[in-house]
């Protein structure tokens, strides 16, 4: 998900990230707009999209407060120009609730954010009436640079209308998804809901080409994209839970003793790809460094043992732990190596750039073979 968003900030401790389809919006707007006026106008095209953003800004923020009260905390979100997708926060063990629960919980979390915009625009249209005669609420183009009071009113009421739509992951596209969820699995109900998802975003889109109103194309484009994101999460979470530490633990790894000096581990760690190292005396792991620590130690003290810098206190996992129990050790404890034992000994080493290289692979080869299945 990084890959196609970038990093505006934080909220509430969540990070916010814009999705690069929000970059394509200025474009749009503007040549929407030369093409009405042929005179072009930056800053009011440029507010114009502000105000997208902010209504954008405004629903995701209803829906993390909601979801933040029922407990649940997201690591990140990522506003699309209609709306957002959220990253849930894997180092939280999340609660067994049952599918009625999930149900009630995710409509209420989806109807809060087109409440948000229906809120504002009352609002907005109220203000405005009253101080701004000119703004002509109800003509058309309701969408225009030339009238941003207006566009701010409709911006928020489009927003709220599209986002009923049974187009996950737009809230409408949640409840569907929450009401197949019932009878299904949660991975088998996002990939229905995925489905319905990419035949209305196919549909706009055709419908926007063959008609006068473009927006109908942009629309489709962001509903597909944002499909994509959702299922891409889905596939990475049920990898995390179903994928053993065995299947991805790296079995032919370097190991350092605590009698090593600093210089030797460094040399070791020259010709090794690992940044971390477990210290190992006879059978037994008594601790772990990195190859940063190494450098540092012999910047600041000069040549030593490994074993008076190395790290005493580590978390151990077994081959039958999942990816999931592994990751939330990883981040929760801001770690960066988990040996893996079996019967006190040292059988592996999961870290977090080959725990995240491992489930990139393995989430493209499930939906590889789900696609040549489909097929």
């Amino acid at each position: 998900m990084r890959s196609f968003s970038i990093h505006v900030g934080r909220l509430f401790g969540v990070e916010v990230r814009l999705h690069l389809t929000f970059l394509i919006l200025p474009v749009f707007v503007f040549w929407t707009e030369y093409n009405a006026q042929r005179t072009p106008n930056g800053p009011r095209d440029l507010a114009l999209v502000g105000i997208v953003l902010a209504c954008v800004g405004a629903h995701e923020i209803g829906h993390m407060l909601v979801a933040r009260r029922a407990g649940m905390i997201a690591k990140a979100v990522i506003l699309l120009p209609l709306g957002g997708v959220t990253v849930s926060d894997e180092s939280r063990g999340e609660k067994p609730e049952s599918a009625e629960a999930v149900w009630m919980r995710e409509v209420r979390i989806a109807l809060t954010g087109p409440l948000v915009n229906l809120a504002f625009a009352m609002i907005a249209a109220g203000v405005i009436s009253v101080f701004v005669r000119e703004a002509h609420l109800w003509e058309w183009p309701f969408l225009l640079s030339r009238n941003l009071p207006r566009s701010l009113v409709w911006a928020n009421l489009y927003i709220a209308g599209l986002n009923l739509l049974p187009a996950y992951p737009l809230d409408g596209g949640r409840v569907l998804r929450a009401f197949f969820a019932r009878s299904s699995d949660p991975a088998a109900a996002t990939r229905r809901a995925v489905s319905i998802s990419h035949a209305i975003a196919m549909i706009l889109m055709v419908a926007g080409l063959f008609s006068i109103n473009h927006w109908l194309t942009v629309v489709g484009v962001i509903i597909f994209s944002a499909a994509q994101l959702e299922e891409r999460a889905v596939i990475f979470q049920s990898v995390l839970d179903n994928v053993r530490l065995e299947e991805v633990m790296l079995t032919d790894f370097a190991t350092l003793s605590p009698a090593d000096t600093l210089e030797d581990a460094l040399e070791k760690a020259v010709h090794s790809l690992q940044d971390d190292f477990p210290v190992v005396r006879g059978s037994d792991m008594v601790g772990v460094i990195s190859r940063q620590r190494i450098l540092e130690a012999l910047r600041m003290e000069g040549n030593g043992y490994v074993q008076a810098v190395m790290n005493k206190i580590f978390e151990v996992s077994v081959r039958q732990e999942s990816l999931a129990s592994a990751f939330r050790k990883l981040t929760s404890r801001n770690l960066s190596i988990i040996p893996v034992v079996e019967d006190q000994r040292l059988v592996g080493i999961i870290t977090l750039q080959n725990l995240m290289h491992s489930m990139a692979l393995l989430a493209e080869s499930r939906k590889l073979r789900r696609d040549e299945s489909n097929s």
